[in-house]
């Protein structure tokens, strides 16, 4: 274990605040995928896990500097894992088929790997990790609930697409036709079966799902909003249309629709690609 990994465990116990720390020793990593991690001051016990992951051009430092995740840690004191994309432009590869596949080697894998090592390293709860994801990240976390449904007990894509729908068999590669909204032609069924791909076999739980999209989006079309609602309703067992509905909720022009107990959709009329993150939502989401 390195030293600064020790100093970093120390700092939390004893109250002083940490700050924003690398870890480079987690795991298999083949993409070679940074992992950042904040730990708050006074860490309890098995503490909850939020894995945040940024959009294109981002970083992991400027997404600990630009969303709310650190502070809500040191209000509710959870780990904050904070990955970064190894790729040109900052784009996680969430169009190769490695990275359409649990434990397939790609970008994904890592984000998992990180997961997995914070688990142990931490004594965090396992039954308590969540990711949140916008744009690129977005579309990230939807790849991460259907690979790796077992590590997560709920997931966040703000501004994001279905799993699958970027695929384009290269690493990080851009689908226009996904981009563009022109995936109408694959049934709700079709769209499901990207999911069951990417863990074949698995029957257990699969971890709540919101999904957030703006109707504006002139980067990634809202017919995806429409695309990532029919897998997930698919997966679940749910009829494809909301059993209830909130007009501006959680704020005005925004529709929060519930299709079942596990999926929600937020729909933001008006609203541009990168739907704001509501932070203090996304904690009332994950039960924080």
């Amino acid at each position: 274990m390195k030293l600064s990994h020790l100093l970093l465990s120390s700092l939390s116990v004893h109250g002083i605040c940490a700050q924003l720390q690398e870890i480079t020793n987690f795991g298999s990593n083949p993409s070679k995928a940074k992992m950042f991690i904040y730990i708050p001051a006074d860490l309890p016990p098995n503490p909850a896990i939020l894995v945040g992951v940024h959009y294109c051009t981002g970083t992991a430092r400027g997404y600990y500097n630009g969303s709310p995740y650190k502070r809500l840690s040191d209000e509710k004191k959870f780990l904050v894992i904070y990955p970064e994309s190894p790729n040109s432009g900052g784009c996680w590869d969430v169009s190769s088929r490695a990275t359409l596949r649990r434990d397939g080697g790609a970008d994904s894998n890592a984000i998992a790997n990180m997961v997995r090592y914070a688990v142990d390293r931490y004594k965090a709860d396992p039954a308590r990790v969540y990711v949140i994801g916008e744009s690129s990240g977005g579309m990230m976390a939807s790849i991460l609930a259907a690979a790796y449904p077992d590590l997560f007990a709920a997931v966040i894509n703000y501004s994001g697409v279905a799993c699958g729908c970027f695929f384009t068999d290269s690493v990080a590669g851009w689908n226009s036709n996904c981009s563009g909204g022109r995936m109408n032609h694959l049934t709700p069924e079709q769209w499901a079966g990207w999911v069951y791909d990417a863990y074949p076999g698995y029957n257990g739980t699969r971890p709540r799902m919101q999904i957030y999209h703006g109707s504006v989006d002139t980067t990634i079309a809202p017919a995806n909003y429409n695309y990532s609602i029919a897998q997930w309703t698919t997966v679940f067992g749910y009829p494809g249309v909301p059993v209830e509905e909130s007009a501006d909720t959680p704020e005005g022009g925004y529709t929060t629709q519930v299709f079942g107990e596990r999926l929600t959709g937020v729909y933001a009329k008006g609203v541009g690609h990168g739907v704001p993150v509501h932070g203090d939502e996304d904690m009332k989401f994950f039960g924080l």
